[in-house]
């Protein structure tokens, strides 16, 4: 590694601090955010009553076991036993205790949507266009594993909707009693569930009951969901001004890698007063209450997600993520859980008009709801020009080349010659610097022979200086080109291993370009490497170490820094192990990339003379040149330390 490779990196490295001190809050914002979190507290009190309520109060038992308990009693008539033992636990609810587990389908052309009346919840949510690595339905919601319902107080009793039987409702009274409904194209479908409240000990109110409303429109992943409290006033205690919104799910593993799965997989959300998303730890438990108005929350996966969105707004919400260690279920990933308070009038019906969007994480349908959901897609977000690459560069690219029917191996390949095309001249003008550099190599020794006491190395570095500018060589010319292609390479690291196109697209031995390619299995698992050989991250690896090789002897200047080369040779074999639980097709277009830096490199040789370019070199000499600022400074420094001119 010569010196200029050495000044680029630590130039990176500064950029990178100069960046953390930039986005430090100044003691304006400091004071804005201590008033927000002042004010998020406020919120918690206020919004959260009803947790303590909840968290204090005697837990319910499920249904079927009250049942259970029920009806082991010895009463001559055991029907008005169970009636009366259900008005005591379950009050103004007591007639919706029991019922049947009838399951109701809406789908469409993307999407299949059971719900049940237990809950009158989504029971199942299958996506028809995707399989998991092992062929198998993508399920983002099951009913053993995930839950979404309403707690409130009724008559100070604890009301968990999910223990309830829901009535199906048929807004469409032409589909009614229809236990399957599917809309395609432009077409959409209403179908509801109702949870009644008791009018007697016998019957239902029909004027008073809560209602789940699922609006499904024939080719969108978003489906409309509005939780409506008609006629409530006298059934949901009178103090209520909030009734939470619980959502917890076991989120299931849809890919071969469930190391690349859990790295990718947490909570986001979006604040309403923010376009920027945030989210919960990737890598550990996290949880975090947040007082202020919340836009949406999703439990996001690799390359799916499900959100649930607020047509306004919701008044805060307690998050968390988090491991199972045992008891985990089949397919387990990870856990998410979110309770949301709504806001509850007793005076008249309330209706809250949310969405739910069960679908995959591709970034053009994302952002076709103009609502930051594609900002769950890590591109890069947190550096300006890492995303700005990816969006309106990378992805337009790649989008255009796709609607040619391309395979994506050959989209990865035309994608590569694109950008090292692209990049060619700032690659021929880093290498012609480092050049006139190699081809004043033999007077840059003499220098290093003349001073060789170790308190001469500021003269060294003077008369090295005094060469290079006699001479019109910009040592720093060749840090330049590198800092320009930093931010493309570190784009494309963030774009492969998120983009769903590659997701179990085929390409030479890889069977799925957005995981491993494994040509043989270990028995055995290596520490920093893996169980597996992946053939691509192989091949990559030995190409970026010949790169490295003609790399130092084409551009050796003899400044290298004692142990550099070494150094230099150990970074191939660390990306061995970070890349070979990677996307393959991020190791695919990273060998791409050196095979085209190999050509570039042979026809660069060619078509500078080093001879021509010396002669060039030493008529620049017998010219008069102006002192720059930067070498003015270093002279003053050399002279401050007692050397003379």
């Amino acid at each position: 590694m010569d010196r200029n490779t050495i000044f680029g990196l630590l130039l990176i490295f500064g950029i990178f601090i100069g960046w953390g001190v930039w986005m430090t809050p100044s003691k304006e914002e400091a004071e804005k955010q201590r008033q927000m979190q002042d004010s998020i507290m406020m919120t918690q009190v206020k919004t959260h009553d009803s947790l303590t309520r909840i968290a204090a109060s005697k837990p319910v038992k499920p249904v079927e076991q009250a049942l259970a308990e029920i009806t082991s009693l010895t009463d001559s008539n055991v029907n008005d036993t169970i009636r009366r033992e259900l008005k005591a636990r379950f009050g103004n609810f007591s007639q919706s205790a029991v019922g049947e587990k009838k399951t109701y389908t809406i789908e469409n052309d993307l999407v299949r949507i059971d719900l049940n009346q237990l809950g009158g919840r989504p029971w199942r949510v299958e996506l028809k266009d995707y399989q998991t690595y092992d062929t198998l339905p993508v399920i983002l919601f099951d009913s053993a594993t995930s839950a979404m319902g309403l707690e409130f107080f009724s008559q100070s009793k604890l009301i968990n909707t999910n223990q309830f039987y829901f009535k199906p409702f048929w807004y469409n009274q032409a589909n009614k009693g229809k236990t399957n409904l599917s809309v395609t194209g432009s077409d959409s479908l209403v179908f509801g569930m109702r949870l009644y409240a008791d009018a007697s000990d016998t019957s239902l109110n029909p004027g008073s009951y809560i209602e789940f409303k699922y609006t499904l429109k024939g080719n969108k992943y978003m489906i409309g969901f509005d939780a409506a409290f008609v006629g409530m006033g006298n059934v949901i205690d009178k103090n209520t001004t909030f009734v939470n919104l619980n959502w917890k799910s076991d989120l299931r593993t849809q890919e071969q890698s469930l190391e690349n799965e859990q790295r990718e997989s947490t909570v986001y959300y979006r604040f309403a007063s923010e376009k920027d998303v945030s989210y919960l730890s990737e890598t550990k438990d996290d949880k975090e209450s947040l007082g202020t108005s919340v836009k949406w929350i999703s439990y996001k996966a690799l390359f799916f997600t499900s959100v649930l969105l607020a047509d306004k707004e919701f008044e805060g919400a307690e998050i968390q993520t988090y491991t199972k260690t045992d008891k985990k279920p089949d397919r387990y990933l990870k856990s998410m859980s979110a309770v949301i308070p709504l806001t509850y009038q007793s005076s008249g019906n309330t209706v809250h008009n949310m969405r739910l969007y069960y679908g995959p994480n591709k970034y053009r349908t994302l952002r076709n709801y103009h609502i930051q959901l594609e900002r769950q897609i890590t591109l890069g977000w947190g550096f300006a020009p890492m995303w700005i690459i990816n969006v309106y560069a990378v992805i337009p690219v790649f989008d255009w080349l796709e609607s040619w029917g391309l395979t994506y191996g050959i989209i990865i390949l035309i994608l590569t010659v694109l950008l090292k095309t692209f990049l060619f001249p700032i690659a021929y003008w880093s290498y012609r610097a480092t050049a006139k550099m190699k081809v004043l190599k033999p007077e840059i020794e003499e220098i290093t022979k003349k001073f060789t006491k170790s308190e001469d190395s500021m003269k060294k570095q003077q008369a090295t200086m005094d060469l290079y500018r006699k001479a019109g060589v910009n040592p720093m010319a060749g840090c330049i080109p590198m800092l320009l292609q930093f931010p493309i390479l570190i784009a494309l690291f963030r774009f492969f291993p998120s983009s769903i196109e590659l997701r179990q697209q085929s390409f030479l031995w890889a069977h799925d370009l957005s995981s491993y390619d494994s040509i043989f299995n270990l028995p055995f698992d290596i520490p920093f490497y893996g169980d597996h050989v992946s053939l691509f991250t192989l091949l990559m690896t030995v190409s970026t170490i010949i790169y490295t090789k003609m790399n130092n002897d084409m551009m050796s200047t003899g400044s290298q820094m004692p142990g550099m080369k070494t150094m230099m040779y150990i970074m191939p074999v660390m990306f061995l192990g970070i890349f070979n639980n990677y996307a393959s097709g991020l190791s695919y277009y990273y060998l791409l990339a050196n095979l085209f830096t190999f050509a570039q490199m042979w026809v660069i040789r060619r078509t500078i003379n080093e001879k021509k370019l010396l002669l060039k070199l030493q008529e620049n000499k017998k010219k008069p040149v102006k002192k720059s600022g930067f070498q003015r400074r270093l002279e003053e420094m050399a002279k401050q330390q007692g050397v003379k001119k």
